[in-house]
């Protein structure tokens, strides 16, 4: 099977986006492991041997039924199939962000996905012939939450290829026109394109510099549209800078205060920033699973304080805010 997101298949409205760039890091002088990735991709069974059936964006899971086609010749059986598919899908390791089910095979990943979703739909509502852009889309699945909401069109980046690659099994599937995620930077796309919406779900407290990631994503807004941020937090009057990990993780530069998040959102262009949702992260929501086997939050925290991390900081706390731009 090919995947849908080739540069023949680019839109005309983002000609100006660094193609080249982000197809030449499909390769294994980007990637060592990219060689291997792609041998799983092409040893999915065919188009001619799976019947998809239409693409189920909406539920919790994203996914699609499968049978065998009867243009199939190969004498698979169901069973025979899908064990060849889910080895392909389990060679993409680690799968985060979802669930996605394929048939029988349920993709469960070390984020319910579907939760954070749920608690921002309402906010989302329709998104009837809107253009979205999701910064660290990881492989996409937020896209597809939107694309069952109505979306036009939704671009994904995230710098890590294996979830690129992840992208690339899920469209082999389910085959969608307007669904791309690319192995690029905010940093490394024009801001001569904007969009109606611009996704940061959980981003921020990566960047070295998160009000500069802010006013990139203001550039990238549409005037008149919305920007999603979805975060770590801090529950008090002070922004967290954790000096070493926070939670195991290295690369933490600021846990902003809630007050101090909704200034850099003010600050950068937007206006009337809300407050969708404030949930501390639960080791029921980010979990180790067989689709997601390295260790994951309950190895992060405080054995005998889960309210803790394992370094004494709070433990996570998660905060979504949808701000606008106003329109010209």
């Amino acid at each position: 099977m090919q995947p849908t997101d080739a540069l023949s298949d680019w839109p005309e409205w983002l000609t100006d986006w660094p193609m080249e760039l982000a197809q030449s890091r499909f390769s294994a002088e980007n990637h060592g492991d990219y060689p291997r990735w792609q041998a799983a991709i092409d040893a999915m069974p065919t188009a001619a041997q799976l019947s998809v059936g239409l693409p189920q964006l909406a539920a919790g899971a994203v996914g699609c039924s499968l049978g065998i086609s009867e243009n199939d010749s190969s004498g698979s059986t169901d069973a025979e199939l899908l064990i060849k598919l889910e080895a392909s899908l389990q060679a993409l390791h680690p799968w985060r962000k979802g669930p996605f089910q394929f048939g029988s095979i349920f993709i469960d990943t070390e984020w319910r996905s579907d939760w954070k979703w749920n608690r921002l739909a309402d906010a989302v509502g329709s998104l009837a012939d809107q253009r979205i852009l999701d910064i660290g889309s990881g492989n996409g699945y937020f896209g597809w939450r939107m694309l069952g909401a109505g979306a036009e069109s939704v671009v994904g980046i995230d710098p890590t290829l294996v979830f690129c690659m992840q992208h690339r099994a899920v469209q082999c599937l389910l085959r969608h026109p307007n669904h791309w995620v690319l192995p690029l930077g905010i940093e490394e796309i024009p801001s001569t394109h904007a969009f109606d919406w611009v996704l940061s779900m959980g981003v921020l407290y990566h960047r070295k510099d998160p009000q500069e990631h802010i006013r990139q994503m203001y550039a990238l807004t549409e005037a008149g549209g919305k920007c999603v941020m979805e975060t770590l937090v801090v529950d008090g009057p002070a922004s967290l800078y954790p000096e070493g990990r926070y939670a195991r993780m290295r690369n933490i530069s600021v846990i902003p205060s809630l007050a101090e998040l909704q200034q850099w959102l003010v600050q950068a262009g937007y206006t009337n920033p809300q407050l969708i949702d404030l949930t501390p992260t639960t080791t029921e929501e980010q979990r180790s699973t067989p689709w997601m086997r390295f260790e994951s939050l309950d190895k992060a925290l405080d054995a005998t304080n889960p309210s803790r991390t394992m370094e004494g900081w709070p433990a996570p706390l998660r905060a979504i805010i949808v701000a606008e731009k106003c329109s010209a």
